[in-house]
C-alpha cells in the first residue's frame, strides 16, 4: 500500500485529526447531494426497481472497509440450512472479467480468481453445498439461483444497490471503526450520510469483542435517531480453527493450536487494523506487517519478495486471512509455512436476530385501486390472494373514497380516506373538479402521497387495479415496478398516449388488459401485456351461487343508482322512472345501493316514498322496490333489464347479457364505446328512461341482440385468477410463503 493511500485512509478512518486531506471536506456535499438524489429517483420509480424472484437478504454496509460482510453472509446461509431451507449467495465479484451470471463450480473458468473474485471463491470453499453465483446484474444472479433450486438469495454488498428490491436489509457496522471521521466519501469513509441507516431493517455491530470498552453503547447512541433499538444487534468475531498452507496442500490444525514464533502478517482487506488487532489478542507473534490495498492479487514476484523478507528478518512463516489466500497463486512457492485463521460470526442474541429476519420475511402484498368499481375488482383480487397466500399480509390502498368494500371484508386499508363531493377525481366535469379542490383535494392528495411513501419497502410488487395514472401514482410512492390490471384504458375508447405506453413499457412488470385488441396494440409497441379475460367480469366470482331469488311475476328490473355522491340526487330520477314504467306493465323492481351510499340518507327527503324499518323495502302507495345489499352480481342473475347510473356495475350486467338503459352524459358516452349495442342512452328524464325500458322489454328481437352484444363486447372471466397464478409462479410468491412458513415453524421449535 502506497504512503499516499495509507495517509488518506488514516484520515478517512478518523485516526488522524489534522491532515492535508481535510481539504476534501467540501467535496462530501456533492456526494451527499448525489446520493440523496439517486436514492430519491429509485424510491420514486424514476430509476427502475425490480423485485427479485426469491426472498432476498441484502448484506451491506455504509462505509468502505472490512465490516465482516463475508462471514455474516456465511452465517445467514448456515442458519437457513439449519431450518432446512436452501439459501444461495449472489456476489458482484470484485474486479472480475465481464461475463454472464455463473455459479462457482459450473466449469473450470468459474473457479478462477479473475472470473469469480476472492470473496465468492472463499464462500464457495467454506460452503461446499451452497450455490454461489457471481453476477454484476444481481437480479439475473438471483434468477440463476432460483433455476439452481435455491429458495433464498443472500446478496453481498447491496445496501446501496437500489435496482434490486429486497426482503431484509442487513447493514453491518464495524465496532472498531464505525463511522470513520464521520464524513462522506471522498472526505471520509462513509458511503452515505447517517440518515441512510433509516433504510436498514437490521443493523449489526460486528467485531464487538475487538472494540474498546463502551464502544457499542456509543455507536447505538449515534444510531438512535435513525434506527429503533430492537433493530440493533451485536456480533463478535471468533476463531474456528487454524489452517496451515504449504506447497503440499492445506491442512486443518487441531483445536487449541496457536502458531508459535514470529511471523510476517500479510493483509489485503478493507480494515487491516482489525486483523492485526485480532492476531495481537490471540497472542500471535508478529515480526512485520505487509499491507496491500483491498482485494490486491499477490503475484509470484511479490511472494518471492515476502520470502526474501522472511529470510532477512528470521521470521518463522506468514499469516494472512482466508480472503487473502484466494488472492494468491494456486501453487504457492513460499519456503516457510503460511498460517490462516478461519473465523466466524457469533451473534449475542441469535434467536432475536432470527426472529427479526422472520418478521421481514413474512410476505406482504398491496392491492391499490382508484375508483368504486376498481375497489370491487380489487376486493375480488385481494380475496384470491388471501386464499392462495394464506400466511401473507394483504392490504389495500384506495385513492378514491375510504376503501369501505375492503374494510367490510376484513382487509386492512392503509390509505387515508379521500372522500370528495364528486366521489373521486373526475375528468368529465370541470365543475366537479373545482368542487373537489374547494373541498381539499390538494390536501387529500398530499396525505395519500405521504402515506404511500411511509410504506416504502414494506410490500413486494404492488398490484394496481385501475388505469395508467394509478400505476404512476403507486410507482411514485413505492419505487418498485407494479403490475397493472387495466379496467378503463382500451383501444375501444381513446387508446393510450405515447407517454402512457412509454411508462407501461419501462416501468411496469406486466399489464393485464381488458380486451384482446388492446393487448395486441400494446405488445406491438413493446409493452409487456397479456389478455386472459376482462377483470370487470371477474366480479362474478363474488357470487358462486346467486344469493338473491327474483319473484315470478312481471318483468325483472334491476336498479343501480351509482356509487358516487350524486346518487343521492339521482334516486328521484330512478324512482320517477319506476312509477312511469309500472303504469305501463307489471314489473318486479330490485335496487342495489353501492356500499359507499347510505340508503337512509338517500331516501329521507323523497316525497311519496318510504323506507321500511329494516331498510329492505322502498315503497309508495302502488309500488314496492326491494332493496338488496348483496353484490350486484348476486342480484343480476335473473334480471331482464338494468336501469343503471353506475359505471363498472353497468358493464358487469351487460357482460351477463342484461340490456342496459342509462342517461346521456359525458361519462356514459365513453362507456357506450365499450358496451356499444348492449346499452341505450337517453336524456336524463323519467319519461325517456321508462320509454326505452318498455321498448326493450316489448321487443324480443331487440332485447336478444342487446344481450348477445353485451356478452360479446365485455368478454370472459378469468383475468384475476391468472394474475394470482402469475404472482405465485413468475414472481415467486409461492416460494416466499413457503420459506416464511418453514422458517417460522423452525424458530417456534427452537423455543419449545
Amino acid at each position: 500500500m502506497s504512503k499516499i493511500l495509507r495517509s488518506y485512509l488514516k484520515y478517512a478512518r478518523g485516526e488522524s485529526r489534522f491532515s492535508p486531506w481535510s481539504l476534501l471536506y467540501p467535496c462530501q456535499f456533492v456526494t451527499h447531494a448525489w446520493m440523496k438524489l439517486r436514492i430519491g429517483l429509485f424510491n420514486r420509480g424514476i430509476f427502475s426497481v425490480t423485485d427479485p424472484i426469491l426472498p432476498t437478504i441484502s448484506i451491506g454496509n455504509n462505509s468502505f472497509g472490512g465490516t465482516n460482510k463475508t462471514p455474516m453472509a456465511e452465517y445467514i446461509v448456515r442458519q437457513f440450512a439449519e431450518a432446512g431451507i436452501k439459501a444461495g449467495l449472489v456476489s458482484r465479484g470484485y474486479r472480475t472479467k465481464e461475463h454472464p451470471p455463473l455459479w462457482i463450480g459450473q466449469d473450470g473458468k468459474s473457479t478462477r480468481r479473475d472470473f469469480a473474485g476472492d470473496e465468492p471463491l472463499m464462500l464457495a470453499k467454506r460452503l461446499p453445498d451452497t450455490k454461489v453465483v457471481v453476477s454484476r446484474n444481481r437480479i439475473e444472479g438471483v434468477k440463476l439461483l432460483a433455476a439452481l433450486g435455491m429458495e433464498v438469495a443472500v446478496t453481498d454488498d447491496t445496501f446501496q444497490h437500489r435496482k434490486m428490491g429486497r426482503d431484509v436489509d442487513i447493514v453491518l457496522v464495524d465496532s472498531t471503526c464505525p463511522f470513520g471521521n464521520g464524513q462522506v466519501i471522498p472526505a471520509g469513509s462513509m458511503r452515505e450520510p447517517m440518515s441512510a441507516f433509516r433504510r436498514a431493517d437490521i443493523v449489526v455491530l460486528t467485531k464487538a469483542n475487538q472494540a474498546a470498552p463502551g464502544a457499542g453503547e456509543a455507536i447505538k447512541k449515534r444510531l438512535a435517531p435513525y434506527v429503533e433499538p430492537d433493530k440493533i444487534f451485536t456480533a463478535d468475531i471468533k476463531l474456528e480453527r487454524w489452517m496451515e498452507i504449504t506447497p503440499k496442500g492445506e491442512k486443518k490444525l487441531p483445536e487449541g493450536f496457536l502458531p508459535r514464533g514470529r511471523y510476517i502478517a500479510v493483509s489485503a482487506i478493507g480494515n487491516p487494523g482489525g486483523f492485526y488487532n485480532f492476531l495481537e489478542e490471540m497472542g500471535v507473534g508478529v515480526a512485520l506487517r505487509r499491507t496491500y490495498r483491498d482485494h490486491h492479487i499477490l503475484t509470484k514476484e511479490e511472494l518471492a519478495e515476502l520470502d526474501a523478507l522472511a529470510e532477512e528478518s528470521g521470521a518463522d512463516g506468514f499469516i494472512c486471512t482466508e480472503k487473502d489466500l484466494m488472492n494468491m497463486p494456486r501453487e504457492l512457492s513460499l519456503s516457510r509455512p503460511l498460517y490462516v485463521p478461519s473465523i466466524a460470526v457469533s451473534l449475542h442474541d441469535p434467536l432475536a436476530f432470527r426472529k427479526k429476519i422472520m418478521e421481514r420475511l413474512r410476505p406482504a402484498f398491496l392491492v391499490t385501486s382508484n375508483g368504486h368499481g376498481e375497489d370491487a375488482i380489487g376486493l375480488v383480487l385481494a380475496k384470491k390472494l388471501i386464499e392462495r397466500f394464506k400466511c401473507a399480509q394483504i392490504d389495500a390502498f384506495t385513492f378514491v373514497g375510504s376503501g369501505k368494500p375492503y374494510s367490510l371484508n376484513g382487509i386492512r386499508v392503509v390509505s387515508p380516506p379521500a372522500e370528495m363531493p364528486s366521489g373521486g377525481v373526475v375528468k368529465y366535469h370541470l365543475t366537479d373538479l373545482f368542487r373537489d379542490l374547494r373541498h381539499g383535494l390538494g390536501r387529500s392528495i398530499r396525505k395519500q402521497r405521504d402515506r404511500m411513501r411511509s410504506l416504502l419497502g414494506k410490500y413486494r410488487t404492488p398490484l394496481c387495479v385501475g388505469d395508467v395514472y394509478l400505476l404512476a401514482s403507486v410507482l411514485w410512492g413505492q419505487g418498485m415496478k407494479p403490475i397493472l390490471v387495466a379496467t378503463a384504458k382500451t383501444v375501444h375508447l381513446s387508446g393510450h398516449l405515447w407517454i402512457e405506453k412509454w411508462l407501461l413499457r419501462r416501468r411496469s412488470v406486466l399489464v393485464w388488459t381488458r380486451d384482446e385488441e388492446t393487448a395486441r396494440e400494446l405488445v406491438g409497441d413493446g409493452v409487456p401485456a397479456v389478455f386472459y379475460g376482462n377483470p370487470v367480469m371477474d366480479l362474478l366470482d363474488e357470487v358462486k351461487n346467486p344469493a338473491f331469488v327474483w319473484g315470478e311475476r312481471g318483468a325483472k328490473i334491476l336498479l343501480l343508482p351509482g356509487s358516487r355522491p350524486r346518487a343521492y340526487e339521482d334516486i328521484k330520477l330512478i324512482l320517477d322512472t319506476v312509477s312511469l314504467l309500472a303504469a305501463k306493465m307489471e314489473c318486479s323492481f330490485v335496487m342495489v345501493p353501492a356500499p359507499t351510499i347510505d340508503i337512509k340518507k338517500m331516501t329521507e327527503n323523497l316525497v311519496g316514498w318510504e323506507l321500511s324499518e329494516d331498510g329492505t323495502e322502498l315503497f309508495s302507495k302502488e309500488i314496492s322496490v326491494t332493496v338488496c345489499y348483496e353484490p350486484v352480481a348476486a342480484v343480476a342473475y335473473g334480471a331482464e333489464l338494468l336501469i343503471g347510473l353506475g359505471g363498472t356495475a353497468n358493464q358487469l350486467c351487460a357482460g351477463l347479457g342484461i340490456p342496459v338503459v342509462s342517461i346521456i352524459e359525458r361519462g356514459k358516452l365513453r362507456q357506450k364505446k365499450l358496451l356499444r349495442e348492449a346499452e341505450i342512452l337517453v336524456p336524463a328524464e323519467p319519461e325517456a328512461l321508462s320509454e326505452a325500458a318498455w321498448t326493450i322489454l316489448s321487443d324480443n328481437k331487440l332485447r336478444r341482440s342487446m344481450q348477445e352484444a353485451g356478452m360479446k363486447n365485455l368478454g370472459r372471466t378469468g383475468a384475476l385468477e391468472k394474475v394470482v397464478e402469475y404472482c405465485a409462479e413468475e414472481l415467486g410468491w409461492d416460494t416466499r410463503c413457503r420459506v416464511y412458513e418453514r422458517y417460522r415453524d423452525y424458530l417456534e421449535s427452537l423455543e419449545k
